[in-house]
């Protein structure tokens, strides 16, 4: 199994392109399977997750092409995904599969809607916490679905297909909003959406949900309404870029010192993050290349933060600002309050020599002049590159284990860290 060296001590300098974002791709991917015609994405991360989507995919009888590079791509560019949808020749979602990645549950909506019957494993658990999928299949039942579980598969049916309701989340729900979203595009009559998740990626399917014909208005607000439409064509959607890799690159030149332009950027997806950033000591500069971050031998001061949805402060970046507090001057505290157990990156940056004690969803930290490095084991994606920030500042050397969890969500993490002057590799076992 890879596992990652660092050698701490090393400032940040210079460019690193921002890829597109992942928490989007993958259900820009599976609302393929709403439409016979194919679904080109361009600017698709190379990412463990997409790989296995495209698998899950495969399953369903849909055809997935990458498209090459075109005269004038850069390295780091994304792939071009040619998906076609045109057979489901399954609608099956075997448990092997789903159980690998959260996500792909969500293909029960556009096999629903288009083919009237979808059977999907249960996700089971995760090491963040339970994520329950009773919203979402709340959300198919307002839609006339008819749902059963049995054997650990939800076995969902619309014989005559799904009509227009309404749907009222009690709490917001990124998962449930997307399910109810690509059901509804092909349910007959209007669907009305409340308290829907207002991420940015939300509005990156619905975007591009309304290039294949959908009829979507309000995405972006907590109310989302959609008129139903006979059938849905192809279409081609850029992805927008990964506003959790910029966070985290912005973390870890604020950690590390130095100043780089994470190019390609938006700072109007993560503003909240970037505040958080400022009030911590860093120096940002939106640009027309993208967001420029820099931070001088100055001190990094601490923060109070509490995780929200959009456009709140996010959850996934919630272990990175926790590497983060753990040089600051003085104590820091952060309110995790969407998943129970995010705290799992704890213990592996208490071997650093960080300070932090827990107390129900709060964390408080204590900062302290020097981290120094020391082996530890990645628990999950955002904790996994949390740990990297912490070594990137610590000194000597800092080995990270089980990083298959960083491929499952950066792309080319070690190159772009190089690239800027750090001392990564990847070490295979």
């Amino acid at each position: 199994m890879d596992r990652i060296r660092i050698v701490g001590g090393k400032h940040l300098t210079g460019t690193i392109p921002i890829s597109g974002a992942k928490n989007a791709t993958l259900p820009l991917m599976i609302a393929s399977l709403l439409t016979d015609e194919t679904l080109v994405l361009e600017n698709v991360p190379r990412l463990a997750d997409v790989a296995l989507l495209q698998r899950i995919l495969g399953n369903h009888g849909v055809d997935v092409m990458v498209g090459g590079k075109r005269p004038g791509d850069g390295e780091y560019d994304g792939q071009t995904l040619h998906i076609s949808a045109k057979r489901i020749v399954d609608t099956t979602a075997p448990y092997d599969l789903v159980s690998r990645m959260r996500a792909s549950f969500w293909v029960v909506a556009p096999l629903l809607a288009r083919m009237g019957q979808a059977k999907v494993s249960l996700p089971g658990g995760c090491a963040i916490g339970t994520r329950p999928v009773d919203l979402l299949l709340m959300s198919l039942r307002a839609l006339g679905a008819e749902i059963e579980i049995d054997g650990g598969y939800v076995l969902a049916r619309a014989p005559h297909g799904l009509k227009g309701g309404e749907v009222v989340f009690p709490k917001v729900t990124v998962g449930g909003t997307h399910t109810a979203l690509m059901a509804a595009t092909l349910a007959r009559g209007t669907t009305v959406i409340e308290n829907a998740a207002r991420e940015p990626e939300i509005v990156d399917v619905a975007d591009c949900l309304i290039k294949m014909g959908a009829k979507i208005s309000g995405a972006g607000t907590s109310r989302i309404e959609i008129e139903g439409v006979s059938r849905l064509d192809g279409a081609r959607h850029r992805v927008l870029p990964d506003r959790i890799e910029t966070g985290t690159y912005a973390m870890a030149v604020a950690m590390a010192g130095g100043d780089v332009m994470l190019a390609g950027a938006k700072p109007e997806l993560l503003q909240s993050a970037l505040d958080v950033l400022v009030e911590a000591g860093a120096e940002i500069a939106a640009t027309n290349e993208g967001i420029r971050i820099a931070r001088n031998g100055a001190g990094i001061a601490p923060v109070e933060v509490v995780t929200a949805p959009f456009p709140g402060f996010p959850t996934d970046l919630q272990a990175q600002l926790m590497a983060l507090m753990t040089r600051a001057k003085g104590t820091s505290h952060i309110t995790e309050t969407i998943f129970e157990n995010r705290f799992m990156h704890v213990q592996e940056l208490a071997r650093f020599g960080a300070h932090i004690k827990l107390d129900g969803e709060t964390a408080t930290i204590e900062g302290v002049d020097r981290l120094k490095g020391a082996p530890v084991m990645a628990t999950d994606l955002r904790a996994s590159v949390s740990l990297v920030i912490a070594a990137l500042a610590a000194e000597g050397e800092t080995f990270v284990n089980r990083v298959y969890h960083l491929d499952r969500g950066f792309e080319r993490l070690e190159a772009k860290l190089n690239a800027c002057g750090a001392a990564i590799e990847r070490l295979s076992a």
